[in-house]
């Protein structure tokens, strides 16, 4: 069997994993986490757009379509690629963009190539600027989807639902809103978002502190000065700030906090696994040598080898795609030395790219780190995909600034807060400002993170269907719930390394499904009760399609470390076959023109 790189000592690693692992562990799972409540409700407000006052609307539409991100502007994109001009988009925030509306705090980009992060590029004609490019202009292509293909006409921004009722009477949604809207829609699309609602740590205390604070969805410019696009933050000179969190968006705001606060303190309870971004421009030039269809393409390819598939090339060329062709190269090596191709030798390949990436990333910390304490500090002791992973160039270095400060509580988290500041172990960090850098909700009720409650057929909430956990046919559909879909990535593709590529396939579908229904005069379309139960028994016929792994240190991936129940399962898990199957199965079943599994009725 060929030997981990590195002549790694693989028990002893597993021994340091379980160590750092047990460390963390919470009887509390998510429940450790507090909703922003209180003191904090305002960090749940739009800071960005001022609410102005207006007449309800009362109207009847073609399809609602709550949510403004990319999962709600793909779809609206694609209806109107089908011909459906009368539809009506709903948004809690002051525009369009989703995540990338609420996130403006400094330093955030995205973490997968612009090249397949960002959706409807050809359609649109947007050359991006970045291989990794900045919020604004994210957010700014998000306004140039809605402008395209005309979705702010007639667009219900900064309103909020609050529910979504079945009328079988007359084969329509209500949609009612914070804004005493009726929308009567024919037919909804539901494309919330993964990480939508703020949480806050559930540490003792928080509600006391008297300085300035802010959770980073909803950065205070105002307090820090400075703007999304990095400009200095010169209000925080001379100021002792905190943050609490070293996850994704705090990755990429601390060089910046780092730069300009007076002093930097940053409370660590796990280390975030930092790889090499390398970003850089796109050369327009090049740009316009790409062949039509060229990013369904990139899609694809990228799919393929970040799975573990094989391709001629590597179109993307990141962190994503370089793991998962270490993993599949070594089951050939492994293979060409004799090992049977199954379950065993795939796991021993992974184990061995994971210790070999991972030592790698070990390494580069105690390269750029130049104190030898908090490197070590610094390290990541587990599996790469047991959190998410991070790619940036500045991050690690900005802790060689005598200003920055790394207080790493060795898993236990953050103490206390009191009115001036925060105690770890016993000692005491005087602060001006807090950042909570806590990230969003993850695992808890699809109606509480969605904002709303569904109430289908026969007055059955979604809330109460899914009580035993998610059930939908292809992610999308839901027996009891017609005319209704899900626009997201669970018991789908469930392709976490790019989450548009997801919505970009499920809003194809969905205009697809309604494009026939309007073709030939149905009125209700729905899954049945028997395909949404077959397509649940294949989801668990195999490991395969699950994210979580108990065996993981805590963190949003594996449901901060607790077993998982059949509930979070039917929540985390995709198709058995891998993303890259379930794309394909979706393409053929929305093309073929019959949509096995969903029952198209007619009211004659």
């Amino acid at each position: 069997m060929t030997a981990v790189p590195g002549a790694v000592d693989r028990e002893a690693l597993r021994a340091r994993y379980r160590i750092e692992r047990d460390k963390r562990i919470r009887p509390d799972g998510n429940d450790q986490y507090r909703e922003p409540t209180g003191r904090f409700a305002h960090f749940l407000d739009d800071p960005y757009v001022e609410r102005q006052e207006r007449s309800p609307v009362r109207k009847e539409v073609t399809v609602a379509v709550i949510g403004g991100g990319f999962a709600g502007l793909a779809t609206g994109a694609h209806l109107r690629q089908a011909g459906i001009d009368d539809l009506v988009l709903i948004e809690g925030g002051g525009d369009v963009g989703g995540a990338w509306y609420w996130n403006r705090y400094p330093g955030a980009m995205c973490d997968t190539a612009a090249m397949v992060y960002l959706p409807l590029l050809e359609e649109t004609g947007h050359v991006p600027t970045m291989k990794y490019t900045f919020a604004p202009e994210i957010f700014a292509h998000a306004q140039r989807i809605a402008q395209h293909f005309d979705l702010y006409r007639g667009a219900l921004l900064s309103t909020q639902v609050e529910k979504v009722t079945w009328d079988d009477g007359t084969a329509r949604w209500i949609v009612v809103t914070n804004r005493g809207d009726e929308i009567r829609a024919r037919f909804v699309t539901m494309g919330t978002g993964p990480l939508h609602r703020p949480k806050l740590p559930g540490i003792p205390g928080i509600e006391t502190f008297a300085g300035e604070c802010f959770h980073t969805s909803r950065w205070g410019y105002g307090i820090t000065g400075g703007d999304p696009s990095g400009a200095p933050m010169v209000r925080l000179a001379g100021k002792r700030v905190g943050i609490i969190g070293t996850g994704a968006t705090a990755v990429q705001c601390i060089p910046h906090l780092a730069r300009d606060s007076g002093e930097l303190f940053v409370f660590q309870r796990t280390p975030s696994s930092i790889d090499v971004r390398g970003n850089h421009a796109i050369d327009p030039t090049w740009f316009a040598t790409l062949p039509p269809g060229w990013q369904r393409e990139w899609l694809r390819n990228f799919c393929t080898l970040q799975t573990g598939g094989f391709a001629d090339e590597d179109l993307v060329m990141d962190g994503w795609t370089d793991i998962s062709q270490r993993i599949r190269d070594r089951v050939v090596a492994l293979v060409d030395e004799g090992a049977p191709l199954g379950q065993e030798t795939m796991r021993l390949a992974y184990e061995d790219s994971d210790d070999e990436k991972m030592c790698e990333i070990r390494a580069r910390v105690r390269s750029v780190v130049e104190d030898p304490a908090t490197a070590a500090a610094l390290e990541p002791w587990y599996r790469q995909l047991c959190k998410r992973p991070c790619f940036h160039d500045e991050y690690l270095q900005a802790y060689n600034r005598p200003t920055c400060h790394l207080v790493d509580t060795d898993g236990r988290g953050v103490d206390l807060i009191d009115e001036t500041g925060v105690w770890v172990a016993g000692t005491h960090y005087e602060l001006d400002c807090l950042i909570f850098a806590s990230g969003f909700e993850v695992g808890t009720d699809y109606a509480r993170r969605a904002g709303f409650e569904t109430v289908g057929r026969a007055g059955e909430t979604l809330s109460e269907h899914w009580a035993e956990g998610m059930r939908s046919l292809h992610g999308i559909h839901v027996h009891g719930f017609p005319n209704a879909f899900i626009v997201g990535f669970a018991q789908g593709g469930n392709l976490v390394s790019n989450v548009t590529h997801n919505l970009v396939e499920a809003a194809t579908t969905i205009a697809a499904v309604i494009g026939h229904a309007q073709a030939i005069g149905a009125v209700e379309v729905e899954a049945t009760a028997e395909a949404e139960a077959a397509w649940i028994d294949l989801l668990q016929s195999s490991e395969r399609g699950f994210l979580g792994n108990p065996d993981c240190t805590p963190g949003y991936y594996n449901n901060e470390g607790r077993v998982l129940g059949p509930k979070e399962r039917l929540g985390m898990t995709g198709h058995p076959g891998g993303p890259l199957a379930y794309f394909d199965h979706i393409d053929r079943w929305r093309s073929g023109g019959t949509f096995d599994g969903v029952s198209f009725g007619r009211r004659d």
